[in-house]
């Protein structure tokens, strides 16, 4: 890709999402900082204005509402158990008339509703994180929700298959014998989203040669089966990871299950960190680009003990052989390549340069970097002025543009960004402070599907959603 005038750049190009059955418009490029972030008067940008809430919960534009699909503690699953507490990412597939959700949980031991032990769904007894899968009908309404993966530690957040499936992160690198747990944690695992007893002996085996850190998300480039993995974690700042397939490896239903228990299957392909290049100096850390368009050449190091035996796989590497960042989140394959988060970063956590927020995309063909939006530090995020902060989760939308969820200090958004790079507030969480996670759209595009994690809902979204421009 070329880059463009700032806030100049359009989508030309659209791609189809495996899996979703929508088409996808494509790049974004621009800088968000305080004072150009504010709407445009007039409703010119976006869908206009937000009407607050009578219900207290979610304010949004005129002729939008929302569903409540389920509440953590409220509602129950169909054993009859509470519906687990801190929602995090979703994975949306298509279901008879309506929609199936996957949805982590984002549970690492003291949460008041943890993910029930069922047989057969169960990694770790002595862990209370996983996932559940609800179905829903084309009005928003549940129809049904089951565990699908229970056992695991903060399930954060994944990334959807091309064979449609869903890969589920677990963010931490707690070990057996800590914190009453009997297995090693901080794995991937792939959660089918056909039926509970799909996933029966299926979920539960950890795809252990995506390594063992503090994962995020996942996007997984459906020409090659390889798949790009994120790490949030600090002291030192993680780092953007790509697993290669072993040669004759082929990439479908179940074929990463048999591949983690086939012999070898541990160390099974390539796990690599990414290292960047400006004009041949090394990048030791993403927060130095602050404009956007700025591009980075990509080569990768192989990391020497993927399953972190002896010392964190971030830290096996010297500072001059890879590239980090500081709060890696949440990724999206579309156009091509994965749009990646970075969070914010401060000087004061080893950060090159300050930001609250950073959207990069990947491209495996030029294999580069491009800084595509970046969010200026909030100078007061306890006041609804059009600025934003912490970007986590991300979708692309069907009708142009990126979707961010916030994860920052003060007020919570559904932060939307134009396929001409304008940002404007899809949603404002008028409940509390707590983060929106799991933007996800339904395949028909009509329904946006979110959590807001605590005290823990699931909301779908529906509306006039058109191409959010004028």
């Amino acid at each position: 890709m070329t880059t463009a005038p700032l806030n100049r750049r359009g989508f030309l190009g659209r791609t189809a999402l495996a899996g979703l059955g929508v088409a996808l418009a494509g790049s974004v490029e621009a800088l968000v900082r305080p004072g150009l972030a504010s709407a445009v008067p007039g409703g010119a940008i976006g869908y206009g204005p937000l009407v607050p809430d009578p219900q207290r919960i979610l304010a949004l534009p005129v002729g939008f509402s929302y569903t409540v699909v389920s509440r953590s503690g409220e509602t129950t699953l169909d054993d009859g158990t509470p519906v687990p507490s801190d929602p995090d990412a979703n994975g949306v597939f298509a279901h008879d008339n309506g929609s199936t959700i996957v949805t982590n949980h984002e549970i690492g031991k003291d949460e008041p509703f943890g993910v029930p032990v069922v047989d057969g769904l169960t990694y770790d007894p002595g862990a209370r994180g996983g996932t559940t899968t609800v179905t829903v009908g084309p009005n928003g309404q549940r129809t049904g929700q089951y565990v699908s993966l229970a056992g695991t530690v903060n399930n954060c957040a994944g990334g959807i298959t091309p064979w449609c499936t869903w890969l589920t992160c677990e963010e931490t690198e707690d070990r057996a014998g800590s914190k009453g747990f009997t297995l090693d944690h901080g794995y991937v695992f792939e959660v089918d989203p056909a039926s509970q007893d799909a996933n029966r002996g299926r979920s539960p085996v950890p795809l252990k040669f995506l390594g063992r850190y503090a994962h995020e998300a996942v996007a997984v480039d459906p020409a090659t089966g390889a798949i790009y993995l994120t790490e949030d974690a600090d002291e030192p700042n993680g780092l953007f990871y790509r697993w290669s397939p072993p040669q004759g490896f082929r990439a479908g239903p179940g074929a990463l299950r048999e591949l983690a228990q086939s012999p070898g299957g541990d160390t099974a392909g390539s796990l690599q960190a990414m290292v960047c290049f400006d004009g041949g100096a090394h990048v030791p850390d993403l927060s130095q680009a602050t404009e956007p368009g700025v591009r980075y050449a990509v080569q990768w190091v192989d990391v020497p003990d993927r399953d972190a035996a002896t010392t964190p796989v971030r830290e096996q590497f010297a500072a001059d052989q890879v590239t980090r960042s500081r709060k890696l989140e949440g990724q999206w394959w579309g156009d091509g390549g994965a749009y990646f988060v970075a969070s914010y970063a401060r000087t004061s956590d080893g950060s090159v340069a300050e930001h609250d927020g950073q959207v990069w995309f990947f491209d495996p063909a030029s294999q580069t970097v491009t800084l595509k939006t970046l969010f200026g530090v909030n100078p007061d995020p306890s006041v609804d002025t059009g600025n934003y902060d912490g970007p986590d989760n991300i979708t692309v939308s069907p009708y142009g543009g990126v979707i961010l969820a916030e994860d920052g200090d003060g007020i919570s958004h559904l932060i939307g960004v134009t396929a001409e790079g304008r940002p404007f507030t899809i949603a404002r969480n008028e409940l509390n402070d707590s983060e929106f996670c799991g933007p996800a759209f339904s395949a028909d595009g009509r329904t946006l599907f979110v959590n807001i994690q605590s005290p823990g809902l699931t909301l779908a979204i529906t509306g006039p959603w058109r191409r959010p421009i004028g």
